[in-house]
């Protein structure tokens, strides 16, 4: 019972039946990016399928370094297309599932991944726990209760079900890794099923939303250190920096020597803590709001129309992890565990976001900040240590954030000097440099955190965990889907269209909104 693999995307058996198993032919040279996989396995913390393939690595030092994607893995050196299921591997199917029939053989290995080898050295379910809950407990956490303000109360329904349809296509995602031994990452699924096109679309969207976040860092650090020093600004001449506008250019400053870094090992192990940076900042609010006086006394408003495409966007954001989650799921020792990984994240996140958003509108209620940290009493002890937490974080984040996109930027750097590793380093360093200026410069001119988070959530977040899962998905396993299904997960997608292109619209004409009415921005004027 020999499979070979064929254009035409079925398996032949040897009684000359066709079966179709769901995987995209994927033709070409190897594309742009390689680096994305190595990039993504930090969030892990563990060596995954990705790294194993990619052993001999010193870290993600050199953009050049061959690695294995789809297109180069299953061409041999004669050019000829290795087959999806090697004969060895088909029948690892039988014995393991005992099944009789090639068809329960490839729809267990196109399913269950059991092809790719057991990682033994891997993460255990609670480290990949860990790593999951790293990854979705972020910055979001701050803008929750201020989503719930600008929605109303019902709007938090809408956070359980962003929690539920990110869950879903994550685990839509992970099915498309199984679809085929040699897609290790979320560029890889999409090259699998659109070809060159696909990978390079859902690279430029998970770079841009890297690089959104590292904005947002930014701003994040100049907002609460101007509310911790609110007299620090400086004039030269004309030219006035605000307090927020200073601590934007010292905090890139101090970042800056992190993003030259080319071993991030240190930093991933810092901000790995962010999970517990979250759980303390959740507890410090309720502290506040319990022992400090500030009480849970008001009463906030059923539904804000007005107010809900910004609150669908900062919903949308909290669950954006889908870009780590295959090096998460690659990293683990026992892959059968990852949905259940998934849907212990996102409940626990879940539990987190919402409890927040219920103790800081029940606090401040209509009058909340885009960061609930900007409303606790300046005279509580307890504001001050919830602000410093969250204001440490970022420092290791920055960096980690920024660099899967400045090392896929030195992917461009001339091929003369791959041979040269001082000449990618200078090179490096001056893209790296540049790349921090850039964020600065669009800290400065966007200051808004809340708009901005629910612009990257409408625009960016909702295209890559629910546009593009779905899309991918849709297009791997077309042939094997019930109607049911197909259904279920053309809703979704609809939906996805839905938040990203009126989400994106409303938070785009709030962010103009407020640059012509606040004078906030490097060109007040102009607005």
């Amino acid at each position: 019972m020999i499979l070979q693999h064929h254009d035409s995307e079925s398996e032949i058996r040897s009684d000359g039946t066709s079966v179709v198993c769901p995987s995209s032919p994927i033709i070409g040279s190897p594309l742009w990016p390689q680096s994305f996989g190595r990039t993504m396995d930090i969030y892990s913390r563990s060596k995954s399928q990705r790294s194993e393939i990619d052993s001999g690595l010193d870290g993600i030092s050199n953009a050049f370094e061959p690695t294995s994607s789809p297109t180069a893995a299953r061409n041999d050196s004669n050019g000829i297309r290795e087959p999806l299921l090697k004969k060895s591997e088909s029948y690892q199917s039988e014995n393991k599932y005992g099944v009789q029939s090639t068809e329960e053989a490839i729809h267990l290995s196109c399913y269950s991944g059991n092809f790719r080898p057991r990682n033994e050295q891997g993460s255990s379910f609670f480290q990949s726990l860990f790593n999951g809950m790293n990854v979705l407990a972020g910055v979001g956490i701050l803008s929750t209760p201020y989503a719930a303000a600008k929605g109303g109360w019902l709007s938090l329904v809408l956070l359980l079900a962003f929690a539920l349809i990110c869950c879903y296509t994550a685990i839509l995602l992970r099915r498309c890794l199984d679809s085929d031994p040699y897609i290790h990452s979320y560029p890889d699924v999409g090259e699998a099923s659109f070809g060159k096109w696909g990978r390079w679309i859902i690279s430029i969207m998970l770079y841009l939303e890297l690089y959104a976040v590292a904005i947002e860092f930014l701003i994040l650090e100049g907002d609460n250190l101007a509310h911790l020093f609110p007299s620090a600004g400086i004039s030269f001449g004309r030219i006035i920096l605000r307090p927020n506008e200073i601590f934007i250019i010292m905090s890139a400053v101090c970042m800056l020597p992190t993003v030259w870094l080319r071993e991030l090992s240190v930093l991933s192990y810092i901000s790995a803590t962010g999970v517990v940076a979250s759980f303390l900042i959740v507890l410090t609010v309720g502290w506040i709001g319990i022992l400090d006086g500030v009480g849970f006394h008001n009463q906030g408003s059923l539904l804000h129309l007005d107010g809900l495409p910004v609150a669908v966007g900062l919903y949308s954001f909290c669950y954006c992890g889908h870009a780590v989650f295959p090096s998460i799921y690659g990293s683990m020792r026992n892959r059968a565990q990852f949905s259940h990984v998934l849907v212990l994240c996102f409940t626990l996140c879940t539990f987190m976001y919402g409890g927040i958003a219920v103790m800081g509108y029940s606090m401040f209620g209509d009058e909340l900040q885009s960061q609930i940290t900007l409303n606790l009493p300046q005279e509580v002890p307890a504001s001050h240590f919830a602000i410093w937490v969250t204001l440490v974080n970022p420092f290791a984040k920055y960096a980690i954030t920024l660099t899967p996109v400045a090392v896929a930027l030195e992917e461009f750097l001339s091929h003369s000097m791959a041979d040269s590793t001082k000449d990618i380093r200078f090179w490096g360093t001056i893209l790296r440099t540049l790349l921090v200026i850039s964020t600065v410069i669009v800290a400065l001119s966007v200051p808004f955190f809340g708009l901005l988070m629910a612009f990257i959530g409408s625009f960016l977040s909702a295209t890559v965990s629910i546009i593009l899962p779905c899309l991918c998905y849709l297009k791997i396993f077309h042939q094997r889907l019930s109607f049911p299904e197909v259904s279920v997960v053309g809703a979704l997608l609809c939906l996805g269209f839905i938040v990203g292109i009126g989400g994106s619209y409303f938070s785009v004409k709030a962010i103009i909104d407020n640059l012509g009415s606040t004078g906030a921005g490097l060109f007040p004027g102009y607005y």
